[in-house]
C-alpha cells in the first residue's frame, strides 16, 4: 500500500467533496449556490462525523451567511464578480476553524475541562480576516489540551480519529481539522503550528498545511511573541491552502510581531501547467533523515518517488545530510518550551490539575526539567547553531525536501508516555496504554536520544524503538528555524494504509518558492484528498 492513489475515491463527485477554488467557480457561473453548498458539508459532517468525531459544535449562524452570499452570487453582474474576487476572495466558502481559534459569543476551552464554560469576547485575528473576505466558520474541529499533543483526544473531546483509518491517529494538535478535511467536512481550515500540529496532521491525512514564517500571520495574545509558534490554513489542495493563506497574512494591530506582506503569492496558480515547467532547472535538496531519524522505509520510498519525479520534470535533486541529533534538538525544543510555554500553562491550568490529560500534565514536568538544565539564553545559542546548520545544509538550492513524519501512524488512543515502537507497518505502538502523547503542538517526552534498538538507518521490518515519541517527527526543527516558510503535500500512502507527508522548505520569508514546489508535486504525484467513506 506504498503507492499514491490515482483514482477517484468514493464519493469525489459529490458536492461535498468539491475543493474551494471549484465551489468559487461554481459559486460565479451560478451552477451551485452557497446554500446547497454548506447544506452538503453539513450532511457530511452528520452522516460520518460520529465514525471520526472531528466536529465539537456546529454553528447554525453559518446559515445566514450561505444565504447572504447565495443572494450576491444570484443577483451579481461580470463587473460585481470581479470586484468580489479581489476583495472577498472567500465569499460563501465555509471554514472548519480550529476549537482554539475564538469567535466572539462561543465557548473557547482549547480542550481544557475546566474552561468548558468559557465564552470568548472577540473572534481569533485569522477568523475576523475569513469573515471579512467573505467565508464563514460552519464547525469547529477537536484538538489535545493545549494543543500539546500529536495524537488528538482528550477528556473534554474525546478521541478524534483518522477517516482513513479509525484504529490511527489524524494526527496532532489540529488532528481535528485534518481529520474534518479528509472526510470532506469543509473544503478548508484552519491550524496552528508550534512543533509540528499543522503539518504533522496534514501528514496523517493526506491534506496539505502551511507553516508560515513567525510574523506573516497574525496570533494571540500573548503567546503571539512565541517565536516558534504561528497559525495557518489546511485544505485539501495547493491552491485551496493558498487562498486561504492569501486571507491570512499581514500586519494586524492585535500582534506587534506581523510583517507586511504585499503581493504575497500574487499571480500564484497552482494548477497551471506553468507550474511542472517551472521546476526545471530548479536545485532542489532531497534530505530524507534530517540527522538520525529513524524513518520508515515505506516513507523513504514515496519520498524518493516524489523527488525522483521532480527530477524526470527537469530539476536537479542532490541529496544531503545534516548534522542534526535527537538529543539536540530535544534539549533545544524543550529548553524553549520550559521557559515559555510551560509557564503559561501553569497558569491557565493552576487548581485544576486533577482535571488535566496525562499527557498536559507530563509535558509540563519534562519542560520544566529541561529548562531546569539550560537558560534561555543556552537555548537561544543552540537555536542559532542549528539554524546556521540549516542555511549552510540549504546554499545553493531552491528548497529542501524531507519527510514530515520518520513514523507512519500513531494509535488514535495511544498515550506514548514511556515510548513508542515501531511495528513492521511503520505504526508508532504504544508502550504503555491509552491516553495521549506528550508534547507541545507536536513533540513529546522527558529525553532524547533514540532507545537501543533505533539506529540511524531506516525502519525495516519493524521492532524499532524510540525512548520518546516525539523522536518519531520530523518537523520540530523548522520550528526552532522558523522563519523558513513549509508547505506539507501528501506523497504517497504508507504500509498501515494511512498517507504520508512531504514538507517543502524554502529559505526564510520565500513562501512561494515553496509553495510552486509543492504546487508542482501536486501535479506529478497526484492525490485524491477524500478518504474513503
Amino acid at each position: 500500500m506504498n503507492t499514491t492513489p490515482t483514482s477517484a475515491a468514493p464519493g469525489a463527485d459529490e458536492i461535498w467533496a468539491l475543493s474551494a477554488t471549484e465551489a468559487l467557480t461554481k459559486f460565479r457561473t451560478k451552477e451551485l449556490s452557497p446554500v446547497e453548498f454548506l447544506s452538503a458539508q453539513i450532511g457530511r459532517i452528520t452522516t460520518e462525523d460520529e465514525r471520526i468525531n472531528a466536529v465539537t459544535e456546529v454553528l447554525e449562524e453559518a446559515v445566514t451567511s450561505a444565504k447572504e452570499a447565495e443572494k450576491f452570487y444570484a443577483n451579481a453582474e461580470p463587473d460585481d464578480l470581479a470586484e468580489a474576487a479581489a476583495t472577498r476572495p472567500l465569499l460563501g466558502l465555509p471554514v472548519i476553524a480550529k476549537e482554539k481559534h475564538a469567535i466572539a459569543g462561543r465557548t473557547l476551552t482549547q480542550g481544557l475541562v475546566h474552561e468548558r464554560d468559557t465564552v470568548a469576547e472577540a473572534d481569533a485575528a485569522i477568523v475576523r480576516r475569513i469573515r471579512a473576505s467573505g467565508g464563514f466558520v460552519h464547525a469547529r474541529a477537536t484538538s489535545p489540551e493545549f494543543s500539546c499533543a500529536t495524537v488528538t483526544h482528550s477528556p473534554m473531546w474525546g478521541v478524534t480519529r483518522n477517516p482513513w483509518n479509525a484504529e490511527l491517529s489524524p494526527g496532532g494538535s489540529s488532528g481535528g481539522s485534518g481529520a474534518a478535511l479528509a472526510a470532506g467536512f469543509a473544503p478548508l481550515a484552519t491550524a496552528s503550528d508550534i512543533a509540528g500540529s499543522t503539518r504533522l496532521p496534514a501528514a496523517f491525512t493526506g491534506t496539505v498545511g502551511y507553516k508560515a514564517p513567525y510574523g506573516r500571520i497574525p496570533g494571540a495574545q500573548p503567546l503571539a511573541a512565541d517565536w516558534y509558534r504561528g497559525d495557518g490554513p489546511m485544505a485539501r489542495t495547493v491552491a485551496d491552502a493558498a487562498l486561504l493563506a492569501r486571507v491570512m497574512v499581514g500586519v494586524d494591530p492585535s500582534d506587534h510581531t506581523t510583517i507586511a506582506s504585499p503581493g504575497f503569492l500574487e499571480g500564484f496558480d497552482a494548477t497551471s501547467a506553468e507550474v511542472v515547467a517551472g521546476v526545471s532547472g530548479k536545485r532542489i535538496a532531497l534530505c530524507l533523515r534530517l540527522g538520525d531519524y529513524p524513518v520508515g522505509e515505506d516513507i523513504i520510498r514515496n519520498t524518493r518517488a516524489v523527488a525522483s519525479a521532480l527530477e524526470a520534470a527537469g530539476a536537479i535533486v542532490e541529496e544531503i545530510e545534516l548534522p542534526w541529533t535527537g538529543e539536540g534538538l530535544f534539549e533545544t525544543a524543550f529548553t524553549h518550551y520550559g521557559n515559555i510555554l510551560a509557564p503559561a500553562m501553569r497558569a491557565a491550568t493552576s487548581g485544576h490539575e486533577d482535571t488535566l490529560a496525562d499527557y498536559t500534565r507530563r509535558f509540563m514536568a519534562d519542560t520544566e526539567a529541561v529548562a531546569a538544565r539550560h537558560s534561555l539564553y543556552a537555548g537561544l545559542a543552540a537555536e542559532s547553531a542549528i539554524q546556521a546548520e540549516l542555511a549552510t545544509g540549504m546554499d545553493g538550492f531552491d528548497v529542501l525536501l524531507a519527510p514530515t513524519s520518520a513514523v507512519a501512524g500513531l494509535e488514535a488512543d495511544g498515550s506514548y508516555l514511556n515510548g513508542i515502537t515501531i511495528d513492521s507497518t511503520g505504526v508508532g505502538r504504544d508502550d504503555a496504554g491509552r491516553g495521549a502523547g506528550a508534547g507541545p503542538d507536536g513533540c513529546a517526552g522527558p529525553g532524547a536520544g533514540a532507545g537501543p534498538d533505533a539506529g540511524a538507518g531506516g525502519v525495516d521490518g519493524g521492532g524499532v524503538r524510540l525512548d520518546h515519541y516525539w523522536q518519531a517527527h520530523m518537523t520540530i526543527p523548522f520550528n526552532i528555524c522558523n522563519r523558513v516558510p513549509i508547505v506539507n503535500v501528501p506523497s504517497g500512502m504508507a504500509d498501515c494504509g494511512i498517507p504520508t507527508g512531504l514538507q517543502v522548505v524554502a529559505h526564510p520569508f520565500d513562501d512561494r518558492a515553496a509553495f510552486d514546489v509543492a504546487a508542482a508535486v501536486e501535479q506529478l504525484v497526484p492525490w485524491t484528498g477524500i478518504a474513503p467513506g
